[in-house]
């Protein structure tokens, strides 16, 4: 009800509310209606709808959260696991992961070298400033290999 004179919301207007400022998942989005006070029924109608219009989409939100994070210069171990937490299921993450490779996205060795890089002048000359660097780049979500590479070429100057 669009013309409603009591000033309640819908569930639907304020989807659109938070849509206009960003991608939502599914499931954040339920959660920020529910906070909101509307009715599980209602919202889980709202976001069929929504859904259904290409208003929502769980697929372009992880698409956009990937390539944000990428950016941000997390890794594969960190990005998943937000993904997972915000409701995402496994199979849209593959997917997600799969189009940026294939947009030439998310080559995780040099996005680790150069987040270590950027954060440490050099490879460290004790072995508590290397588990330092280590700890750095697990933090950001790097596996060991990645952390492994980024620690071997990171400060190389013949890349």
């Amino acid at each position: 009800m669009r013309g409603s004179t009591s000033g309640e919301s819908t569930p639907r207007s304020d989807a659109i509310g938070l849509l206009a400022r960003r991608e939502y998942s599914r499931q954040e989005l339920a959660e920020r209606l529910a906070a909101k006070g509307h009715a599980a029924e209602a919202i889980a109608e709202c976001l069929e709808a929504l859904a259904e219009q290409g208003l929502q989409s769980d697929e372009r939100f992880a698409e956009g959260f990937l390539r944000s994070r990428i950016l941000r210069g997390q890794g594969p171990l960190r990005i998943r696991l937000d993904l997972e937490r915000r409701g995402l299921d496994r199979e849209a993450i593959r997917h997600a992961f799969d189009e940026a490779a294939r947009r030439g996205e998310g080559d995780w060795f040099s996005l680790a070298g150069e987040a270590l890089a950027r954060r440490f002048p050099g490879p460290g000359d004790t072995p508590r400033e290397r588990a330092r660097r280590e700890r750095f780049l697990a933090g950001r979500g790097f596996d060991f290999e990645q952390v492994r590479h980024a620690l071997e070429t990171a400060w190389s100057t013949d890349d």
